[in-house]
């Protein structure tokens, strides 16, 4: 009671997120009942007739749904990786860069991206790579036959991946690139006595130290391999790509908002969930298992 009587400021701080976090996160938690019933709008929660697991099972039987699971996986997981990896390689080259104004440049210019939303962004990658975008222009030029980018599958993954690197490399490149500058100077000093040269110090010294942290953000990073990038897609994709960049969130959306299947779509939803949940709780259990990582 003492400390609670030092610190209640910083409770009564905490209560308008508090009720937020109430009313948009676990207020629609009571939704996921449409998943055991065959909903109707009109019949709300308490008269829609109670179906049990059918649900479940209408929408593990549909043709389209495993083909939208593994490519939840494949975007996901290859997203996962090179969020990790490019950062990585930008945080090195960096660090090892020598005039200050040209790091910061760098930095500004890769962070940039990360503040702009999906609607602004999408719009300019459609344009870039358009039947008629400077994409294909230079190509054009070459006097190669143009490309229809955002109707081939076959493209259309990679630049679903490409663009959401490119996007988000900027806020990985700056944790690692602090957790570099966390690195005992005098390590490197006594390396360079040794002989040591640049990439010897890199090998040897610099990946070592920021180990750590890049096993926090790889197996944090886990916990949201059913989280391929829903905004994303659904503002790039089109029906004629749906083979390959169809994910469990876009899947959901075009069962319940268009084909009006509450149940089958909160179905989905909920099996997702509990995926995640479950992923989320042995990387968080990992993460503070082998590098003492915890939130509280």
């Amino acid at each position: 009671m003492r400390t609670l009587k030092k610190e209640y400021i910083f409770h009564l701080m905490l209560i308008p997120g508090v009720i937020v976090t109430l009313i948009y996160a676990y207020g629609p938690m009571a939704g996921l009942v449409m998943a055991f019933q065959q909903f109707e709008p009109l019949s709300g929660f308490f008269h829609s007739k109670f179906v049990g697991f059918d649900n479940f099972t209408y929408v593990f039987n549909m043709p389209d749904f495993k083909q939208v699971l593994w490519n939840t996986v494949v975007i996901a997981v290859i997203k996962m990786v090179l969020a990790l990896l490019v950062p990585l390689i930008l945080a090195l080259l960096l660090n090892e860069v020598t005039k200050r104004w040209f790091s910061r440049f760098i930095q500004s210019a890769v962070f940039l991206p990360f503040f702009l939303s999906w609607t602004v962004l999408g719009g300019v990658i459609i344009e870039l790579f358009s039947l008629s975008g400077p994409v294909n222009g230079l190509i054009a030029s070459m006097g190669l036959k143009p490309i229809m980018f955002m109707l081939d599958n076959q493209w259309f993954r990679g630049i679903i991946i490409g663009s959401d690197i490119w996007k988000g490399m900027g806020y990985n490149m700056i944790i690692i690139l602090a957790a570099i500058t966390g690195i005992n100077a005098t390590l490197y000093e006594a390396a360079e006595v040794d002989g040591a040269g640049r990439w010897k110090q890199m090998l040897h010294i610099t990946l070592p130290g920021i180990a750590p942290i890049i096993i926090v953000l790889g197996v944090l990073s886990l916990g949201g391999i059913l989280n391929a990038g829903f905004e994303q897609i659904l503002i790039m994709y089109n029906p004629t790509v749906y083979e390959g960049a169809d994910i469990i969130d876009t899947f959901v959306y075009r069962l319940g908002m268009f084909s009006q299947q509450f149940g089958p779509a909160a179905a989905v939803g909920l099996f997702k969930s509990v995926i995640s949940l479950v992923l989320v709780s042995v990387t968080y259990y990992a993460a503070y298992k082998f590098n003492n990582y915890r939130i509280f």
